[in-house]
C-alpha cells in the first residue's frame, strides 16, 4: 500500500465489471441515439431491450402487435432495423448483450450478417444472447415453439457459436425472471442449474461436438442472476451458484479445467420489489440489492445493469438511468472494494447458509431429474404451479404484513415528492413510433429482391424440417431481407406453437383465515345472481409477464368465484369471446405499456357483442395520466402495484357486478 494525499492507496486494484444499461425503445433510430449518449457517459457494455412483437417472432404490422411495437424495447424487423440500431458503434470492439430467446438465433442471425458486411470477423464478437427458453414458459412468457423444438434452437445456437464465434456466449441460463415470478433463492439456484443441465445434455447427446469441444461449450455457458433485498441470502446464493456450478460440470459432466468451469454471471437487481409509493425509496432498494452481487469478490458478477427508482411507475428517463449507472461507477470507483480479496471467505455463518442453500438445491435438482429433467417439468406444469404457490405466500405475507415493504404496509405517512410530482417523471414513447415502424416496414418489404427472400425462407424450413443447423440458413435469411415474422412463421410452419400451462389450479385453497369475509360476499352475490360470480382474467396482446394475473386468477378461485383464465398472448377478439360464456366480470392484466390500445379496442368489441353491462377493470402499470382516459372511455377501475391488497381489489369486482346486476334489474322492472 502506498500513502497519497493523506490517503491510502492500493497497489494494484482489480478491474471493474461492465457497467451496463438495459436499455431499447421506439424504434432503431431512436434507440441508437440513447446508446451512443450512454456510451459517452461511461457505460463499458451494450444491453439491448427488444419489443414483445421482435421477441415472439411477429412482424409490427401484425395483428397481435397491435400497441406493442417499440413499449418495451426497440423494434427490430429486418436487417436495416439492425445496421441502424448500431449505426456508428464498433462491433469488433464492443460487449453486446441482448436478452432475446425464443427468437435468439434470427436476432444473432441479424448481429453476424451486419458484422459481415462491416467487415468485422465473426471471431471477434463479443458479447451474449440470453436465449434461456425454460425460464420463458416458467416465468417471462415469450417464448413461440413447443419445447422440444426450442432446445433444438438453443443447441443449434451453441455448436455454431463454438465453431463460429468463439468469444460469444450463446446462452446465458436466466434465473432473474424466475424470482420476479416468486422464487425462493432455492427454487432460482436449482431451476436454473437444471436447466444448463439439460441444454448441455442435449449438447453432449447430439454428438455434433468432441469431448474438447465440449469442454469450451461449458465455458462459454453464461448466467444472468436477481438479487434481492435480503443482502446476506442472496450473497449466499451467489457463492452456492459458484460452488453448485463448478461441481456439476465437474462431476456429471467430466470437464476438467476449472477455468471452464468457472461461473460466469451477470446481473440485474430485483425490479419485483419496487414500490410506486414513495418511488424514491427504490434508490436504496437498488444500491443494496446492488451489494450482495459485488462485495464477494469470489462470487463477483461479471456485469451489471440496475434498474431505475421510477420503473414501477412507467419507463424510465434518459436521466433515471444515467442515475443508476452513477450508482454503479461511484461504487467501482469511489470506493476500496476493488482493492481487496473476498472479504467474507471464513465467515462460519455464511459457510452455514451457502451449506443449506446448495443441500436444498441439489435435493430439487433430483426432484426435477426424478420428472424426466426440466423440459418434461415444464410440459406438465410442475414446476410452474411451484412458482405461482411460492408468489401466493409472497404476497399474502406482504398483505398481512409480515414481509415489511417501507412505504407500502408501513411507515406509509409521506411529503410529496418532488421526483414523481408532474406527468415528466417516466418516458413517454412517441405515439406515432408504431405507425412509423410499419411504414418503415412496408416500404422495405417493397424494395428487397422478393424471389431471393422466398428461397432463403425455404432453405430456413428445410433446415429446420432436416434437423439441420439453423444457423447459416438464418443468417443468409437475414441479408435477403427476410423479416422477423417471416423467420418466425416458417419455423411455426415446422415446429408448431405451443402454449404453456398457467401454473394456476382450478380447485381453491381450503385455507380460511384472512379469506373468510371475501368467500362470504362471494356467496351472497352468487346467489343473487342464480349463479356462480363468474370472473375473466384476460392477457391481452403479447405481454408476456403473467405474475399479476396468476395471483389475481388463483385468489379469485380460493374465495369461490368461477375463473376462466386461459393464459397469455391472447387477441382482443378471442376475450371478447370468451366473455360471451357468461361471465361477469372482465379483468384486463396489461404490462407492457399497450394499455390504452387494447383496452379501448375489448370495449369497442364487447359493446359490439351487446356485453357493455359486463365490467370492465385494468390492472397494470398505468401512469395517472391514462387512468382517467380508460375511466372515461368506459373501464369501472384501473388497478397498479400500489394496489397490492389482492382481497380489496376482488372485493371491488364483487360490490361492482352486484352494482351492475341491481342496475339491470331495475332497467328490467
Amino acid at each position: 500500500m502506498a500513502q497519497a494525499n493523506g490517503r491510502t492507496t492500493a497497489a494494484r486494484r482489480d478491474q471493474p465489471w461492465i457497467f451496463r444499461t438495459y436499455a431499447g425503445h421506439s424504434t432503431a433510430r431512436e434507440s441508437n441515439k440513447l446508446y451512443r449518449q450512454n456510451l459517452a457517459k461511461g457505460q463499458t457494455g451494450l444491453s439491448i431491450a427488444f419489443d414483445l412483437p421482435t421477441q415472439t417472432g411477429f412482424d409490427s404490422d401484425h395483428i397481435l402487435a397491435r400497441g406493442e411495437v417499440g413499449k418495451v424495447g426497440v423494434a427490430i424487423s429486418h436487417i436495416g432495423d439492425m445496421q441502424t440500431l448500431f449505426e456508428g458503434i464498433p462491433l469488433a470492439s464492443m460487449n453486446t448483450s441482448m436478452t432475446i430467446n425464443a427468437t435468439a438465433p434470427w436476432l444473432m442471425a441479424l448481429y453476424i450478417a451486419i458484422a459481415d458486411e462491416q467487415g468485422v470477423s465473426r471471431a471477434q464478437l463479443q458479447g451474449t444472447t440470453q436465449n434461456d427458453i425454460i425460464k420463458e414458459y416458467l416465468a417471462r412468457g415469450s417464448y413461440v415453439f413447443p419445447p422440444d423444438a426450442s432446445l433444438r434452437l438453443t443447441k443449434d445456437m451453441i455448436v455454431f457459436g463454438a465453431r463460429e464465434t468463439p468469444k460469444w456466449n450463446p446462452m446465458n441460463v436466466c434465473s432473474y425472471h424466475l424470482q420476479e415470478a416468486g422464487a425462493t433463492p432455492v427454487q432460482e439456484l436449482s431451476y436454473a442449474l437444471a436447466t444448463a443441465i439439460a441444454v448441455l445434455e442435449r449438447v453432449r447427446k447430439s454428438g455434433e461436438v468432441d469431448e474438447a469441444g465440449f469442454a469450451e461449450v461449458v465455458g462459454r455457458i453464461s448466467f444472468f442472476v436477481n438479487a434481492g433485498m435480503r443482502v446476506v441470502t442472496e450473497l449466499a446464493k451467489m457463492r452456492a451458484f459458484v460452488e453448485l456450478w463448478d461441481e456439476i460440470t465437474r462431476d456429471r459432466f467430466g470437464v476438467k479445467d476449472p477455468a471452464k468451469r468457472r461461473f460466469r454471471y451477470g446481473v440485474q437487481v430485483n425490479s419485483l420489489g419496487l414500490t410506486e409509493q414513495q418511488p424514491e425509496n427504490n434508490v436504496y432498494r437498488i444500491l443494496i440489492e446492488m451489494l450482495s452481487v459485488v462485495l464477494s469478490k469470489n462470487a463477483r458478477a461479471r456485469a451489471v445493469q440496475l434498474p431505475a427508482w421510477n420503473e414501477a411507475l412507467g419507463l424510465p428517463r434518459p436521466f433515471d438511468q444515467q442515475w443508476s449507472l452513477r450508482l454503479q461507477q461511484i461504487m467501482a470507483y469511489e470506493t476500496d472494494l476493488l482493492e481487496f480479496g473476498d472479504i467474507f471467505d471464513g465467515s462460519k455463518e455464511l459457510a452455514a447458509l451457502v451449506a443449506k442453500l446448495k443441500s436444498e438445491a441439489l435435493a430439487e435438482i433430483a426432484a426435477i431429474d426424478a420428472m424426466g429433467g426440466a423440459v418434461k417439468a415444464v410440459e406438465t406444469g410442475a414446476l410452474k404451479a411451484k412458482l405461482v404457490e411460492s408468489n401466493t405466500r409472497r404476497l399474502e405475507a406482504i398483505e398481512r404484513g409480515e414481509q415489511i415493504v417501507v412505504g407500502v404496509n408501513a411507515f406509509t405517512n409521506s411529503e410529496p415528492s418532488p421526483l414523481s410530482a408532474d406527468e415528466n417523471s417516466i418516458h413517454v414513447p412517441s405515439a406515432a413510433a408504431e405507425a412509423e415502424q410499419v411504414a418503415h416496414l412496408v416500404a422495405w418489404r417493397a424494395q428487397r429482391d422478393e424471389a431471393r427472400v422466398r428461397e432463403a425462407l425455404r432453405a430456413l424450413r428445410r433446415a429446420a424440417a432436416s434437423g439441420a443447423n439453423i444457423m447459416a440458413p438464418s443468417i443468409e435469411a437475414a441479408k435477403a431481407g427476410a423479416t422477423t415474422g417471416e423467420w418466425g412463421d416458417a419455423l411455426r410452419a415446422e415446429f408448431g406453437i405451443f402454449r404453456a400451462p398457467t401454473g394456476v389450479s382450478p380447485r381453491a385453497r381450503q385455507e380460511a383465515g384472512d379469506l373468510d369475509p371475501l368467500r362470504n360476499e362471494v356467496e351472497r352475490v352468487s346467489l343473487k345472481l342464480g349463479r356462480r360470480l363468474r370472473f375473466l382474467v384476460g392477457k391481452p396482446g403479447l405481454d408476456g409477464h403473467s405474475n399479476g394475473a396468476e395471483q389475481i386468477a388463483a385468489r379469485a378461485t380460493d374465495a369461490g368465484m368461477d375463473v376462466v383464465y386461459d393464459g397469455i398472448r391472447l387477441t382482443t377478439a378471442e376475450i371478447v369471446e370468451a366473455a360471451r360464456s357468461g361471465v361477469h366480470c372482465v379483468g384486463l392484466s396489461i404490462l407492457s405499456g399497450s394499455h390504452i390500445a387494447l383496452t379501448e379496442e375489448v370495449l369497442r368489441l364487447l359493446r359490439a357483442a351487446g356485453l357493455e353491462h359486463v365490467p370492465l377493470i385494468v390492472g397494470g402499470i398505468v401512469p395517472p395520466a391514462d387512468v382517467g382516459r380508460l375511466k372515461a372511455a368506459g373501464v369501472a377501475a384501473v388497478y397498479t402495484p400500489k394496489d397490492f391488497e389482492i382481497n380489496s381489489i376482488l372485493r371491488a369486482v364483487v360490490q361492482e357486478v352486484e352494482t351492475r346486476f341491481d342496475a339491470q334489474r331495475m332497467v328490467g322492472q
